[in-house]
């Protein structure tokens, strides 16, 4: 099941979030604390992604169960 669009605006707002973080982090913090933050985008961008998959592995098995 997709994400709701809900959840999905939720999502991109926290990346709108995350990435003022990201620019502030790059003038203000430790590389390290940009290089988390910044696996924080990457892994919403993943979920995301997962989600869209997901629904195209399931597609085919509800048609076969049907």
């Amino acid at each position: 099941m997709a994400l709701s669009q809900q959840t999905l605006d939720y999502l991109l707002e926290a990346e709108g979030s995350i990435r003022s973080a990201i620019k502030c982090a790059a003038v203000n913090e430790n590389p390290l604390v940009v290089t988390q933050v910044s696996k924080l985008l990457m892994d919403i961008d993943h979920l995301k992604s997962f989600e869209e998959l997901r629904d195209l592995l399931d597609s085919p098995a509800k048609k076969r169960d049907e």
